[in-house]
């Protein structure tokens, strides 16, 4: 089993550090969640002043150190204020989800503290503020790129944590994407229905029947390709997971249904051949700006005249992408590196670019938001079964923030997510 996280193996479930507020994490596994960084001089005040501002405007309930409360709404409760403060004027919203990390600072409700963060994220800072935001936002690292080799070892850093990880949280399908669904509240029982609902939309969309030759671009662990081979078609599916292809193998075999399907560890711009149709879930996030004329344009070049392409894809605003594109986060640092939600208007941009026009668009956020809700609960009831597979306190509190942080982003309509069908644009002037 490949891990690229830190676990801590040599201890008993609930007894790691990083949990309680005044202990100390493994700093050699998390350097810089495990000591508060030496902001530049005057940085902790104006982020305590900038930040005492913003939380004053909002419904939260709002505690720091012994302080007595004010508010009301969701808590935000800090342990340690000084931590804090350094954290957030040193590394703005990456020091805040380190906190998080550190334990420095807990909420009675994480998920709806950070939807009204992310509900307000416009106006959390005072506009001359704003405009100085290039100053103190960290630059993505190059080392994240997406070229062949970095993809790998991006795509890696994620996927190939443990597969038994994702199987404490995810459903039977195993799928690793919004599901759509027939009712909300969404129920734990209702969610392999909902992916299989997904699924089967995307495959209709694509035309995916009894003969077809598709391509997948991004296996996850081989659910759509199953259920593309059970309507008769021919599947090839690429990944550059290494745990992920080599459970997708299992499941498919186990299913009978190895002759109808290829799981390959390939690059996309690496795929050979011209299908009837290509289906890519989610995936586009991982590719980077910098690489998406590349994507669109493999898509274009994988796919037979009069063939279908079907994306899912997360979206953000098209000006909210635009300040994000190039800023290193707390989600690319500890959770998808290299990654970068587009925007409705980039994806169409691009596939223009490349040949491609979008015929059908149907977003459902609030589907997701369901997906993640389900996905939060059951992992916070993991929370002994994780420690036993050796992932520590910190990362089981960073994998909490970031599904919290993910469902956050759709509860608020910072985030959608969008279903595509994309053909080639046969009109005047566009490219051949």
């Amino acid at each position: 089993m490949t891990l690229s996280l830190p676990r801590s193996a040599d201890t008993e479930p609930g007894t790691e550090p990083g949990t309680e507020p005044g202990t100390v994490c493994d700093a050699q596994a998390w350097p810089d969640v495990a000591r508060p960084p030496a902001a530049p001089f005057g940085h902790a005040a104006v982020a305590r002043a900038l930040v005492r501002r913003a939380v004053t405007a909002l419904p939260l309930r709002c505690r720091f150190g012994a302080e007595p409360p004010f508010g009301s709404g969701p808590s935000l409760t800090v342990h340690d204020p000084d931590s804090f403060f350094r954290r957030i004027g040193a590394h703005g919203l990456i020091g805040f989800g380190e906190s998080y990390m550190a334990g420095e600072w807990d909420s009675d409700d994480l998920t709806g503290l950070l939807t009204v963060l992310a509900a307000h994220v416009d106006d959390l800072m005072p506009v001359p503020v704003r405009r100085l935001r290039g100053a103190w936002v960290q630059r993505r690292p190059e080392a994240q790129l997406n070229s062949r080799a970095g993809a790998r070892e991006n795509i890696h850093r994620h996927y190939d944590l443990s597969n038994e990880l994702f199987a404490l949280f995810l459903d039977e399908t195993l799928s690793y994407s919004s599901a759509v669904f027939t009712s909300f509240p969404a129920r734990r029982e209702s969610l392999p229905a909902a992916q299989h609902r997904k699924i089967d939309r995307l495959l209709d969309l694509a035309g995916v029947g009894r003969g077809t030759r598709l391509l997948e671009i991004g296996t996850g662990w081989g659910e759509l390709a199953l259920r593309a081979a059970a309507r008769g078609a021919r599947v090839t599916t690429v990944t550059l997971s290494a745990e992920q292809q080599h459970l997708a193998r299992h499941r498919i075999a186990a299913a009978g249904l190895s002759g109808r399907v290829d799981v390959e560890l390939r690059d996309y711009r690496e795929v050979e051949g011209r299908y009837d149709a290509v289906v890519s879930v989610e995936m586009i996030e991982a590719v980077g700006r910098d690489f998406w004329p590349t994507y669109f344009a493999a898509l274009r070049d994988a796919v037979a005249p009069g063939g279908r392409i079907a994306l899912q894809s997360i979206t953000m605003g098209h000006e909210r992408m635009l300040r994000t594109a190039g800023t290193h986060t707390w989600i690319s640092k500890y959770v998808f590196p290299g990654g970068l939600i587009p925007s409705r208007e980039a994806v169409e941009a691009h596939a223009a670019g490349a040949g491609l026009r979008i015929v059908s668009d149907q977003g459902y956020g609030d589907h997701y938001a369901q997906t993640l809700r389900l996905w939060r609960e059951r992992f916070a009831q993991q929370e002994r079964a994780v420690a036993a597979l050796g992932f520590d306190a910190t990362f089981r509190r960073m994998w909490e923030f970031y599904l919290s942080y993910s469902e956050a982003g759709f509860r608020s309509r910072y985030l959608d997510v969008r279903q595509l069908l994309l053909t080639e644009d046969t009109s005047p002037g566009a490219r051949p």
